[in-house]
């Protein structure tokens, strides 16, 4: 079969069921192209995006800017390694840490894989500059927490599904509950080896729970106060995505380690970043943590632009605005609808809880409706459907996305 052959829907479908491993539950749509808010699949029908590729898109598909970056470098030079220099990435790293305010950036690839190089350089420096024993060195995490799925990540997840039959686990954490500064400090006081606490601003995977006002801005000063670096997984909730650059902005925190992927690319290709000022990056030394790819030419012509695209475009601002009125309309509509329970987010990352259980194919089956609707979106745990649009979506089509959903819950109430 030639690689250029048109397939139709079903056997693209049978191709990656026969060929590649089942470790996802796609929804039933093949895509073949993408702009701006819209997907189109391979029969030609168009969709409205309202996952973004799990806020990897936030800047639309295929920004004509960051794709033009992508191709410009790669016709010039495409990898490295880090063996040597290249002309790149010092300009992109000195793009990134003054558009977040940090010393440094360690440049990786994935979310996961940021998530690790946190955890490592936490851990480094609890050692080296705080005194805690060799292997001694406890990291408290948020139950219902998702970072990722590397062996280590699922050590300290809540989810069976990822956790089941890949044991023996990783030691040295320890799980609190999530918006809980009681059990924050608790954890804190009773561990002197605590070296950091690795907190989602909003957990995302988990249903798009918000915390209470003020709970990261406390739980930052806890860790200030029992010399705790406080880790802000931002891999889905950062770049704008819930109307600030971080989601921790909303409450003006400064994390000591950041991190970033997923939309640091624009979704164009692989990039994600940890970031931290001298007194805790300088732990890093050569040889200590590398990658191959980490901060490869494009990598860095790729995230430069996308950052760009954030600020010219005034993403977070219109995330913000939008993600208000969203939850505004369906605000209005819910008290008539016994479907659904709430909606609740931040910016342009918001969920409907469905009336139903986790075990029901209730949510599953009205994302069914909404992609024959035109409108793609994925349930998470169940009975919970998120919905996340790129940022670059105006005000004409969010409402017409909100028929979509008002018409398709009306579907299923009558």
């Amino acid at each position: 079969m030639a690689v250029l052959e048109h397939l139709t829907s079903q056997q693209a479908i049978d191709l990656e069921n026969k060929y590649g491993a089942h470790n996802y539950h796609p929804l039933p749509v093949v895509l073949s192209k993408g702009e701006g808010v819209y997907v189109w699949d391979v029969e030609g029908k168009k969709y409205y995006d309202f996952l973004s590729a799990y806020s990897a898109v936030n800047q639309g598909h295929c920004h004509p800017k960051i794709v033009g970056a992508m191709v410009e470098q790669a016709k010039t030079l495409t990898l490295t390694s880090r063996a040597f220099y290249n002309d790149m990435l010092g300009k992109y790293e000195k793009y990134a840490t003054e558009t977040f305010g940090f010393d440094k950036l360690l440049p990786m690839n994935t979310g996961a894989e940021a998530v690790e190089t946190a955890l490592k350089v936490c851990r480094r420096w609890a050692y080296q500059k705080k005194g805690i024993p060799e292997n001694q060195a406890k990291v408290i995490v948020c139950e219902n927490n998702f970072h990722g799925r590397t062996t280590t990540i699922i050590s300290f997840s809540n989810d069976e599904v990822a956790r089941e039959n890949y044991g023996p686990y990783t030691e040295g954490f320890v799980k609190i509950e999530y918006d809980n500064l009681t059990a924050l400090e608790n954890a804190l006081k009773s561990n002197p080896y605590v070296a950091g606490f690795l907190v989602e601003p909003i957990q995302g995977e988990a249903g798009v729970y918000v915390p209470s006002e003020g709970y990261l801005k406390e739980a930052k000063a806890l860790c200030e106060k029992y010399n705790v670096l406080f880790i802000a997984d931002e891999v889905q909730t950062g770049i704008a995505r819930t109307g600030k650059m971080l989601a921790v902005d909303h409450e003006n925190v400064k994390p000591d380690i950041l991190i970033l992927g997923k939309a640091l690319s624009g979704g164009v290709y692989p990039v994600s970043g940890v970031l931290a000022n001298d007194d805790v990056m300088e732990v890093i030394t050569p040889g200590s943590h590398g990658s191959t790819f980490g901060g490869n030419p494009v990598a860095a012509a790729v995230s430069t632009a996308a950052l760009e695209v954030i600020k010219e475009e005034n993403l977070a601002q219109n995330a913000e605005e939008l993600g208000e009125l969203f939850r505004e309309e369906l605000n209005k509509f819910i008290p008539s609808c016994d479907l659904v329970v709430k909606v609740r987010g931040k910016g342009l990352l918001n969920a409907i809880v469905i009336n139903d259980t986790e075990e029901s194919s209730t949510a599953w089956d009205i994302c069914i409706a909404l992609k024959e609707n035109g409108l793609l979106a994925k349930p998470t745990h169940g009975n919970i459907i998120r919905f996340a649009p790129p940022l670059v979506m105006d005000r004409e089509q969010l409402m017409d996305c909100v028929s979509i959903i008002i018409k398709t819950l009306n579907e299923f109430t009558k």
